[in-house]
């Protein structure tokens, strides 16, 4: 197991001996710094094992803090910074977090509570780690059919690392959520990160197809088994073999086709309707449901025995309104893509969209979200968005004010709420500049050109 490296820089010495004495009770490696100067120093000393984490005093002999948290943050964007102060306040806390600390403590400290913020902190930077991993696999692997993963907010990229983890086992996995979050996605990403990747994935929806059509979709049928079968033909099952089968829906299906499916998924055989051979089968099942599957049980509708064979691993997909980091990315893979199918050359959307957009719940959630930028593309006329090409229901729904949106977010999602809109308002004022965006904006533009990629914002 990794031992994680942190970096106290503290000009207190009682203060940095007791930080050090407990956090390397608690297993961590520690280095540490009087002075701005030797943190610095250390960072970018060649022999220094990487720095995961720092605890960073505010006020120091050589430096204010908040002056090193950006020469830290331009040098080494993906380090989490906790700040230190024996004064706090809320101003203080909102610019260290608009210049990337991870989180804010004043002294004096409780060391419980620094545990507790620098164990949350290291759980994001390896979810930062292994999504980055993942997605230089998935450039490899994804098919060019499949859409790309947005993954900013922090719901996602842990979604993104269970995908990576089941994708390479043969178990069963459940997939649940509303409608139109995308959960079709979600299990396209497992079977292309999985060993049956060169192998096809079979796909149906079970609550479009009547039930006597869907057992025959699903097994296959011989000649003269029901009439119009002139021919015998395989069933998805079959074609699946060694790859995987998506049962988008499960929840509709009927009891009595769930017992024929629990066959298969415990003894990998089947038969086809009309037909007395068994036939054996290896596929990967990964199903999908918007319903409670746990309450059907209870009422008799689901069988209980399938629910556990199918709920081997499950995954929540949660609706956009609860991840709305990922709105500005969306839209900008929406734009690129629907741009070039209707022969357009739209840049970007206005401030009042993506206002209108961030502020609206999205009972349809991402399928919403990109019939809205479609519908937004064909109505454009020139290279951007504005809100006269959003459908009625948005136009005619005046914004609210913002500050209800950032109060309803935890604080490291407001800051990057916060951080995206800032950054796109300097760079319309800017027009696309981004030396001068950053000057605006008060940070360098590597960092801008980092925070960029970070967001997905194309500008």
């Amino acid at each position: 197991m990794k031992s994680w490296q942190i970096l106290i820089v503290e000009d207190d010495p009682n203060q940095l001996r007791i930080l050090s004495e407990f956090l390397k009770h608690k297993g961590y490696r520690i280095e540490t710094s009087l002075s701005g100067r030797e943190a610095l120093q250390k960072l970018s000393a060649p022999d220094l094992i990487p720095v995961d984490v720092i605890i960073l005093d505010w006020k120091l002999p050589d430096v204010d803090g908040l002056s090193l948290l950006k020469k830290i943050k331009e040098e080494h964007p993906l380090i989490q910074v906790i700040m230190l102060t024996a004064f706090g306040s809320v101003e203080r806390a909102v610019e260290a977090m608009r210049r990337g600390a991870y989180h804010y403590l004043t002294k004096p400290v409780n060391l419980q509570e620094l545990l507790i913020i620098i164990e949350k902190a290291i759980r994001e930077l390896k979810l930062q780690k292994e999504v980055e991993v993942l997605r230089k696999k998935l450039e490899s692997l994804t098919p060019r059919d499949i859409p790309d993963f947005i993954a900013e907010s922090p719901k996602m990229k842990e979604l993104l690392t269970l995908v990576s983890r089941v994708a390479e086992t043969d178990a069963t996995v459940l997939i649940l959520g509303e409608s139109g979050t995308g959960k079709e996605v979600v299990a396209r990403l497992i079977h292309s990160l999985s060993s049956r990747r060169d192998r096809a994935l079979m796909t149906v929806n079970c609550a479009a197809i009547p039930e006597g059509l869907l057992e025959s979709e699903l097994f296959g049928h011989e000649k003269g088994a029901f009439t119009g079968a002139h021919q015998a033909k395989p069933g998805l099952f079959e074609l699946a073999h060694r790859g995987s089968l998506f049962l988008d829906e499960i929840g509709d299906m009927s009891v009595g086709l769930q017992a024929k499916l629990l066959r298969v998924l415990q003894n990998g055989t089947f038969h086809r309707v009309g037909g007395t051979r068994e036939m054996a089968v290896d596929v990967r099942i990964i199903a999908a449901t918007n319903r409670d599957l746990e309450s059907m049980v209870k009422e008799g509708t689901f069988r209980e025995d399938l629910f556990w064979r199918l709920n081997v691993f499950s995954i929540y997909v949660p609706p956009l309104r609860a991840r709305k980091e990922d709105i500005p990315p969306l839209v900008n893979h929406f734009l690129r893509l629907f741009s070039g199918k209707h022969g357009k050359e739209i840049k970007s959307v206005s401030r009042e969209v993506m206002e209108r957009l961030l502020h609206h719940d999205f009972p349809g959630n991402v399928r919403e979200l990109e019939n809205i930028v479609e519908r937004a593309v064909i109505m454009a006329e020139d290279e951007i968005i504005r809100l006269e090409d959003l459908p009625p229901y948005l136009q005619s729904t005046p914004p609210e004010i913002s500050v209800n949106t950032y109060d309803d977010l935890p604080l490291p999602e407001a800051v990057a709420l916060l951080e995206r809109t800032r950054i796109r308002k300097a760079l319309e004022k800017s027009g696309g500049v981004k030396t001068r965006a950053a000057e605006m904006l008060g940070i360098s533009e590597r960092v801008l050109r980092y925070k960029l990629e970070k967001y997905g914002i194309d500008f």
